[in-house]
């Protein structure tokens, strides 16, 4: 979730919170505040109520309510001494001229007593009151509408002045995001004033700074290495090959020298390998083009003819679409190479290879060994299923390297004695 909608989202729970606690609040604010008002009106009803009883006896003679919302009693005196205004919120039935039955009035009542001539009397007067219900009911869409109101605004900030502000950021994690270490040229930058995001600009460069020196130096090894260790291993092949050319050769000597031949060749394609390895982790290899896998696959078996035709084995392969990948033609032939060639050489005579190409996915199957591979450490490196086998235990680890820098599963199966390798692509 990005960071604009992850604050919309906490924004949106801290208002509604706030929202629901302030309508709460405000109702009984409010509700105080009607009451208030109502019981002054009642006050000053009171003192009238009175006052006209001192002078007009008819008055002391109502006894119910009707729309002069009062009612007189007569109490003893006991009683009236020790009442006191009591403010109540209460229900009375009020009979309207058009209503046959009386109705309900929620009302707010103050009960008092006085004394007129000796005699005492309890005094109830009434005022109507708004339905709670109503009341509620009105402020509860009010508060809906300020929620929404305020949601839409608080979009409508983050999406025009929020955006604004955090642009510088995510024009610097874009450019940080395509920053390639050997290929590209200029450090990622922020057109900025907010501290934060200069901040943030120095730290990450000072790390690409380190990164680009350490890169550099891996890659200068690497040149270095590769052209040390191969220059010395060409020339001990060479003196091996002129010294199995010699006639006065004894066969035993030719034999050891064959031998040592064969290692230094083994050190040789183990070199090429590791720096190939590195490579690879370097994320030296980046000339992306759109690669048609299929001619691959047959190029490759054709080259591999005359090993699979020394085994004995069948070789099959299968295409129901044509493969086209994004990747680089190198790390491509490689790719396919390493797979037939590890179906060839751990093949038993007279075994089978099978190749399957679809559209986004290459699978090699072949017979051998008749248990299924340790899968933890099948794409390791330099892990053999078998220790008598030349190769240098690469092969497959190169490939997992491959599909990681790419993002291509890589997979390994074992059924029915068939050993099946499959690696899916991220089509074009």
């Amino acid at each position: 979730m990005k960071l604009l909608n992850q604050s919309l989202k906490y924004l949106s729970i801290s208002i509604l919170a706030i929202v629901t606690v302030w309508s709460v609040v405000f109702y009984m604010s409010m509700l105080n505040e009607i009451k208030s008002s109502i019981d002054e009106g009642l006050e000053n009803y009171k003192r009238i109520i009175i006052e006209k009883a001192q002078t007009d006896s008819t008055i002391l003679t109502k006894s119910g309510f009707d729309e002069s919302f009062f009612t007189l009693q007569k109490i003893d005196k006991k009683r009236a001494l020790s009442a006191k205004d009591q403010y109540v919120d209460t229900i009375i039935y009020m009979q309207d001229a058009d209503d046959k039955e009386p109705e309900p009035e929620p009302v707010r009542m103050l009960t008092t007593s006085f004394e007129v001539k000796g005699q005492y009397y309890e005094l109830k007067v009434a005022n109507s009151m708004v339905e709670e219900d109503d009341l509620i009911d009105e402020l509860f869409w009010d508060v809906v509408w300020l929620y929404i109101i305020l949601i839409a605004s608080i979009i409508l900030i983050n999406n025009v002045v929020l955006k604004k502000l955090w642009k510088p950021f995510y024009d610097f994690l874009h450019q940080l995001k395509s920053y390639r270490l050997g290929s590209t040229e200029k450090l990622p930058a922020t057109s900025t004033k907010t501290k934060e995001f200069k901040d943030l600009e120095y730290a990450v460069n000072t790390l690409l700074q380190h990164s680009i020196s350490a890169f550099e130096q891996q890659k200068e090894f690497i040149g270095n290495a590769s052209h040390e260790l191969q220059t010395p291993l060409a020339m001990v092949i060479n003196k091996l090959e002129l010294l199995l050319e010699k006639e006065d050769l004894k066969e035993a000597h030719a034999l050891k020298i064959a031998e040592i031949f064969q290692i230094v060749e083994r050190s040789v394609r183990l070199n090429k390998s590791l720096l190939l390895l590195s490579k690879i982790d370097n994320k030296q290899f980046f000339d992306n083009q759109q690669i048609h896998l299929n001619p691959i696959v047959n190029q490759t078996l054709g080259d591999l003819e005359e090993i699979s035709s020394y085994k004995k084995l069948k070789t099959e392969v299968s295409e129901t679409d044509e493969l086209r990948v994004h990747l680089d033609p190198t790390l491509a032939q490689i790719i396919v190479s390493n797979l037939l060639t590890n179906a060839i050489l751990h093949n038993h005579g007279n075994g089978t290879v099978e190749v399957h190409i679809s559209k986004d996915t290459l699978t090699v199957r072949n017979t051998g060994k008749d248990k299924t591979l340790d899968k933890g450490k099948v794409f390791s490196r330099f892990h053999k299923t078998d220790s008598k086998t030349s190769g240098s235990g690469l092969g497959l680890a190169i490939v997992k390297a491959i599909a990681d820098l790419y993002g291509f599963p890589l997979t390994y199966s074992f059924e029915k004695g068939v050993h099946s390798f499959s690696i899916r692509f991220s089509t074009i």
